[in-house]
């Protein structure tokens, strides 16, 4: 690629400042609202969109440095400013667009599509972000920054792509989880890559503002999706979307909302698509919330006029258990850019949407069965038809929720009518009765 790219950060309102991505900035200094990336879209367009697909085609299954990641594969429209040698990078992205036929059946649609963001080196999108930001870090400590470590606050999943990307650069990397209120499965993720694990006896909310405090004078850089190198990386799920459906826009794009960080992205991702000329259209976004932690969705039922933190309660979806999302004003913006819907899903519906779903060949996380049940709420609401194209965004990987799959399919979860719940059956090791067993569940 011989055409000389830029990005830099700049103020999501539009302030005059420009600022270079290797600068340890997280907010506008003139008006302290969140900054964003933004590239020379007139340089980029040095090249039409039939070269860019040809370029990103050619890429795909290569193992040339570091284009085999899907993320570094768009390197050049995500950060060009960055030195391949300082890539930190596991292959990320490049995951299944799976065809969710039967359950699309079960629903009432023809094309119903899950994008398995879950199947990544962590187990969630959030390597998608992280990959971009502690290669970052990286090449601001070669330049010589006085960077001491990269530090998050997390519901499970971001802390542990930071602890694995940070293992992987050998940066040293801090966490701050909320105490008893994630997984098992993702409280070791950052304390077996030997990470600084904080147990807090609070909520996620309250892990940000002291993570946000510690890095504001301790040389500790900032790794929420309040940075918006986070941002960049989460934006290519939108690229490989419309890649794996042939540059096609599919109708509706669901995805689930907590920081509200990753419907911002996706969101940015289409944008660029279109302002290259790639697509012609967007999509429909939606964002999907539990009702135990819905502030946007509140905002929405009032035309967005206000928006108001709340106390997030104790939710299945445990990881956007979040009252007070600190990239709302980027969602707000984008959902009305994209003709927007906000719905929430309660305890009950989004469990059973995972029971329902895991029949057909899924294994879904909780936060993808928000997502699903919202999907179904909008189809009997009539604002997804049956010929509809949608895809919903599964965030995380089954397996680092698998207290919460027990307890669906063994009733113990307080409130929730497990209609879809299985269990194994207790037998002697006898012929006869294991035959029995099996001659009338077949009948």
């Amino acid at each position: 690629m011989k055409i000389k790219l830029n990005a830099w950060f700049q103020c999501i309102k539009g302030c005059s400042g420009r600022h270079p991505l290797n600068e340890i900035i997280y907010k506008c200094p003139q008006c302290d609202e969140l900054l964003e990336v933004q590239h020379d879209i007139n340089l980029l367009k040095q090249l039409g969109p039939d070269e860019w697909k040809a370029l990103f085609n050619d890429r795909v299954g290569r193992h040339e440095w570091p284009y085999a990641s899907s993320v570094w594969g768009k390197k050049e429209w995500v950060c060009p400013n960055l030195d391949n040698k300082n890539v930190v990078s596991t292959l990320e992205g490049g995951t299944n667009l799976f065809w969710a036929e039967r359950l699309g059946s079960q629903l009432g649609l023809d094309d119903l599509w899950i994008k398995q963001c879950g199947m990544s080196h962590t187990g969630s999108f959030k390597d998608l972000g992280m990959t971009v930001l502690v290669s970052m870090v990286k090449q601001m400590i070669s330049e010589g920054k006085n960077i001491r470590a990269v530090a998050c606050a997390s519901t499970g999943d971001t802390s542990a792509a930071l602890a694995a990307y940070c293992a992987v650069a050998g940066i040293q990397a801090i966490v701050f989880l909320p105490k008893d209120k994630i997984s098992l499965t993702q409280l070791i993720q950052p304390i077996t890559h030997g990470v600084l694990t904080f147990s807090l006896d609070t909520d996620f909310d309250g892990c940000m503002k002291l993570v946000k405090q510690v890095c504001e004078k301790n040389d500790i850089y900032l790794a929420n999706s309040m940075n918006s190198l986070r941002i960049e990386g989460q934006k290519t799920i939108s690229f490989e979307i419309v890649e794996q459906f042939n540059w096609e826009v599919p109708d509706f794009v669901i995805v689930p909302g907590g920081n509200l960080g990753n419907i911002s992205a996706i969101g940015r991702g289409f944008e660029m698509l279109k302002e290259l000329g790639l697509i012609n259209k967007y999509p429909r976004l939606v964002c999907a919330q539990a009702e135990q932690a819905d502030p946007l969705y509140r905002s929405y039922m009032s035309g967005f006029e206000k928006f108001e933190a709340i106390q997030a309660k104790n939710t299945l979806a445990s990881a956007i258990q979040i009252g007070d999302p600190v990239s709302v004003k980027k969602a707000i913006k984008t959902l009305q850019s994209f003709d927007g819907i906000v719905e929430e899903a309660s305890e009950s519906e989004l469990a059973n949407a995972v029971g329902r779903a895991n029949l057909t060949g899924l294994f879904c996380c909780p936060h993808t069965g928000v997502a699903l049940a919202v999907l179904e709420k909008l189809i009997k609401q009539g604002k997804i038809k049956k010929n509809n194209r949608v895809v919903v965004v599964s965030t995380a990987n089954g397996l680092k929720f698998t207290d919460f799959l027990h307890n669906y399919h063994t009733g113990k979860i307080e409130g929730v009518s497990s209609d879809f719940a299985f269990a194994p059956v207790n037998l002697p090791a006898d012929y006869e009765k294991v035959k029995k067993a099996i001659l009338n569940t077949l009948e």
